[in-house]
């Protein structure tokens, strides 16, 4: 892991392919590359490219409250409300309390809203995971936040090896990466970690369905051409 301080990249494919680099060692193993989130669809294909391997997205949705900015938790399509770190234990029980019936509301409102993303091509199934080295993918991480909802999903399934690669990565988030990765790769730590866009001078992204055929396109490239796995 190297910390370079302040770090910017040109666009999330320039960062990607510098991550490939430092993960060229599993260009034979049995991998899988799960982005965390739409940036990290774009990082990932770099990846998965340069290594052979498929390109996943675990979709993941918000639960927000009313006045506040940031999210009481979220869920992936495992179904569970993950908490959100940046709230104090006694802050949470505070607006479970308060905020009980639009809080239960709000679960089945953007559990639905998962499923249909899911229904649309974003499905990722935990057995296609089993016994392979799973690259977890983000453009950035501000917090622990995306990678506890992705280790709750994981929970269930037995890996060969968690390894998390990030482009840029807050102190806390780096924090949070020991505890729940076998292996680490972040190319910056920020001191002070920004918006993750203002790192990058092109923040163009292509739209769900565009995102979606990247990855049936890097599967279907890699399924056409099998690699020797160890």
């Amino acid at each position: 892991m190297r910390n370079l301080g302040m770090h910017y990249f040109k666009n999330r494919a320039q960062a990607g392919r510098e991550l490939a680099k430092q993960l060229s060692i599993y260009a034979k193993h049995n991998c899988a590359v799960v982005a965390l989130n739409e940036g990290g669809v774009i990082i990932g294909a770099q990846i998965a490219m340069a290594i052979h391997a498929n390109l996943m997205l675990l979709a993941s949705i918000e639960i927000n409250l009313p006045r506040e900015d940031k999210s009481l938790g979220g869920m992936t399509a495992a179904g569970t409300l993950i908490y959100n770190p940046v709230w104090a234990e006694g802050e949470r029980e505070e607006m479970l309390t308060e905020y009980h019936n639009y809080i239960e509301q709000q679960r089945l409102e953007k559990f639905h809203q998962l499923n249909t993303l899911v229904g649309k091509g974003g499905e990722i199934r935990r057995d296609l995971l089993a016994r392979r080295v799973v690259i977890l993918v983000a453009d950035g991480l501000p917090d622990g936040f995306l990678l506890d909802m992705a280790t709750d999903f994981l929970k269930p399934v037995a890996l060969k090896k968690l390894v998390i690669a990030v482009p840029l990565a807050s102190i806390q988030a780096v924090d949070r990466m020991h505890l729940l990765g076998d292996e680490l790769h972040v190319l910056s730590v920020p001191e002070n970690y920004m918006k993750t866009d203002h790192y990058y001078d092109d923040n163009d992204l292509p739209d769900q369905e565009g995102l979606f055929k990247v990855m049936e396109n890097i599967s279907l490239e890699w399924q056409n051409k099998p690699t020797p796995r160890k």
